[in-house]
């Protein structure tokens, strides 16, 4: 048996004795983000359609003052409800999502044929007042254009008069297109499997074995440094393979437990899905256990060892967040940065767009050389004499 062979059986028979890793590798990891997930999922989405249906009521100023407005809001499922002193303070405090303002003109200037105003008095920075602003919104200008419309038709004229021009929108956006946008953030949860189903197990193998002073004899052995690092390394990546293995296997049940047909969204996580996640996830497999060998290296103890890596633990959610948050269109360059090709890439597969060979080749190609290049650096440490040495 090499020794390459050796230590790696070595590790791995070792840390499957080992609650903590295993708890995290194959549980906490792989059961985690899908439940997450699925929860987190199910709150957005019935929430949605909650405030999408159920009737809202809104402050409305003047509302005498235009009885026919009034009545489209009401028919809406928008109650009018008594004026508010300061609405605009209102709106700031949050105690109303948006006000409705009839200007005192509207009589007058409606009997004239005039334009008439109505303010909407609103927080844009408010996510959770957006479906209510947009649902006024929508019900004021359709009212607005049907009776304007009347008023052509009045005297004579088609209502087209008024609008020379016309929109006609062609939405190029597929049920499964729009499941990209939405669930944007799931790339987050196979990076953090991967870090975590591999972590315990890279604290343990440099800072606990320094800790137990075990690695001092290890390396006294008449073997190759490089090969002990192999072996470690290969451990590592086995419990962080089969972590996003299950990982993977848990997202495939998830469309059956969310309602995305309810928002017109169609969730695609099947086979093909799968498998193509597994091989873009392939080179941070092994980027990760080398970084989180190499940081866990600088420790002395367990536990410092633990702080290290958790401070390390941003790195992977960054891409993830940015995205979520700064639409951003691919380049080409972006697709030899690990992490953010990882992240680009599954969107894209949500979206069924699926990616060509030449965005594969240099996903898989970033990654691994920055993989290569942390093992290098790691094996360097390797060499160094103090690393066996605890305290």
């Amino acid at each position: 048996m090499s020794a390459f062979t050796a230590v790696y059986w070595k590790e791995v028979r070792e840390n499957l004795r080992d609650r903590r890793t295993l708890i995290n590798a194959l549980v906490t990891g792989p059961l985690l983000g899908p439940v997450m997930f699925i929860m987190l999922m199910n709150v957005t989405i019935n929430r949605e359609i909650a405030k999408a249906d159920r009737p809202i009521a809104v402050p409305v100023i003047g509302a005498d003052l235009a009885p026919n407005l009034v009545a489209a809001l009401r028919t809406a499922g928008i109650d009018a409800q008594p004026a508010l002193p300061d609405p605009e303070n209102a709106v700031r405090e949050q105690r109303a999502d948006i006000v409705v303002r009839i200007s005192p003109d509207y009589a007058k200037a409606w009997n004239k044929g005039q334009t008439v105003q109505v303010e909407l008095i609103y927080d844009s920075s408010r996510r959770d007042a957006s479906t209510p602003v947009m649902r006024v919104r929508s019900v004021v200008e359709s009212y607005g254009r049907r009776e304007g419309a009347m008023r052509l038709i009045a005297r004579g004229l088609s209502p087209t008069t008024a609008w020379p021009v016309q929109v006609a929108e062609r939405d190029q956006a597929t049920s499964q297109s729009r499941s990209g946008l939405m669930f944007s953030f799931l790339p987050y949860f196979f990076v953090l499997t991967v870090f975590l189903g591999g972590m315990y197990l890279a604290i343990d193998l440099t800072a606990g074995e320094r800790e137990r002073q075990s690695l001092e004899p290890l390396f006294v052995n008449p073997v190759a440094r490089w090969k002990i690092l192999a072996g470690k390394l290969a451990a590592i990546c086995t419990f962080s393979l089969v972590s996003l293995l299950l990982t993977v296997g848990a997202f495939m049940t998830a469309p059956r437990f969310i309602p995305t047909e309810k928002l017109g969204i169609a969730l695609d996580l099947g086979w093909r899905f799968s498998g193509q996640v597994i091989v873009l996830m392939l080179p941070l497999i092994l980027l990760l256990a080398a970084l989180q060998s190499l940081v866990s290296a600088f420790a002395k103890s367990y536990r410092e060892a633990q702080t290290y890596l958790s401070i390390l633990m941003v790195v992977p959610i960054l891409p993830s967040v940015l995205l979520s948050v700064i639409p951003v269109r691919a380049e080409p360059w972006m697709y030899a940065v690990p992490l953010l090709a990882q992240n680009l890439g599954i969107v894209q597969l949500l979206r069924g767009d699926g990616m060509p060979g030449w965005q594969l080749a240099t996903c898989l190609g970033g990654g691994f050389v920055a993989a290569v290049l942390a093992v290098w650096a790691t094996a360097m440490l390797y060499r160094s004499e103090r690393l066996a040495i605890s305290g």
